[in-house]
């Protein structure tokens, strides 16, 4: 098969011919229709993840059909169409159980702890609890999305911090996971305000459901955290941040009011200083979202298929697997492109 191969950390990764996967006992070989360039993946090839060993392909936000099945699969067989969460749950240990596969101690990562989805064939472990079926007629792109950028924001702002119509959620970051929580938490009936230092985010911010939206390039963290508050009316019920930058994080959790829930989605790459004094005595909460269970997933495909919810859209890049390490490079360098991108390696 063909796949985006890096065999240094920092070297760009090039496509060339590698073995075909092969399904273990409980695991299911996808052939990929379509995956999500996400910044994590840039992460890994950076280095930053401990779980990758060379040489590696990566890619873990999929959609594709699957190819063959292990001799245990017993819920899922070749030709079905699935999508899968970026954490492929154990099923077995004390976290699946409880129902947080998310978390699982046994987890194992598309991209991560063995090779990924930026190639034509991916393998899939655990296969009857973590595949989900996918409907024919959704746009590939939405259905990658939902495997990754999609179901951590739905899970951070539901699950976790637990957003209500009504309430206001500021967005700090614009790039593929803020750009999905503006619109789940648009879809969910708040008030958003979306913040970003680029305006063509912003203005795809604005396109996803933003009712505010500030331009913060030119503002000191504290200017931004002033205009929140007025913009907010004396600050929000949730902030969310999607950038993983220790000054944001610490914006996210200032715009807060009294008793607010802030969520981390963003990735560090140190653990960063934040305002504790502000979380005591307002008693704010930080919570973090790492992906969704597949069990959660029909509440998430349910408001997509009500046109509530249309991942698609935030698509603004389609492009093929030969062109994929060089936009995977590209995220080392600060650009002005808005939205997705997404890789199409075999679409049906």
């Amino acid at each position: 098969m063909r796949a985006v191969y890096f065999d240094e950390f920092g070297v760009v990764p090039e496509v060339r011919e590698v073995a075909d996967p092969v399904p273990s006992a409980a695991g299911v070989v996808v052939r990929v229709e379509a995956t999500g360039l996400c910044r994590s993946d840039w992460h890994g090839w950076l280095g930053h993840d401990s779980d990758i060993t060379l040489p590696h392909v990566p890619g873990h936000e999929l959609v594709g059909v699957i190819d063959s099945v292990g001799p245990e699969v017993k819920h899922f067989s070749v030709g079905e169409r699935v999508t899968v969460p970026f954490v492929c749950a154990c099923g077995a240990c004390p976290e699946c159980l409880s129902g947080n596969g998310q978390v699982c101690r046994y987890q194992t990562q598309p991209g991560f702890t063995h090779w990924g989805s930026y190639a034509e064939l991916v393998a899939l472990h655990n296969a009857d609890v973590n595949l989900i079926r996918v409907p024919w007629e959704m746009d590939a792109g939405a259905a990658a999305l939902l495997g990754c950028r999609f179901a951590t924001s739905y899970r951070g702002l539901v699950h976790q911090a637990k957003l209500q119509k009504g309430e206001t959620l500021v967005v700090i970051g614009c790039g593929g996971v803020g750009l999905s929580a503006v619109m789940i938490g648009h879809a969910l009936g708040a008030r958003v305000v979306a913040v970003d230092i680029s305006q063509d985010a912003l203005d795809a911010a604005t396109d996803a459901g933003a009712e505010i939206t500030l331009n913060s390039r030119s503002l000191t963290d504290d200017e931004v955290v002033t205009q929140l508050f007025e913009l907010t009316d004396g600050g929000a019920q949730v902030s969310l941040e999607a950038l993983g930058r220790e000054n944001t994080v610490d914006i996210a959790i200032r715009s807060l009011a009294t008793r607010g829930r802030h969520v981390q989605i963003g990735l560090l790459t140190h653990d960063p200083r934040m305002p504790l004094g502000r979380v005591i005595a307002n008693e704010l909460a930080i919570l973090g979202s790492h992906g969704m269970p597949a069990s959660a997933y029909p509440e998430l495909l349910a408001l997509v298929e009500s046109g509530r919810l249309h991942p698609e859209r935030i698509i603004s890049r389609r492009i093929s697997l030969e062109q994929a390490p060089a936009a995977l490079a590209e995220m080392s360098v600060a650009t002005s492109t808005a939205g997705v991108t997404l890789i199409e390696v075999a679409p049906f």
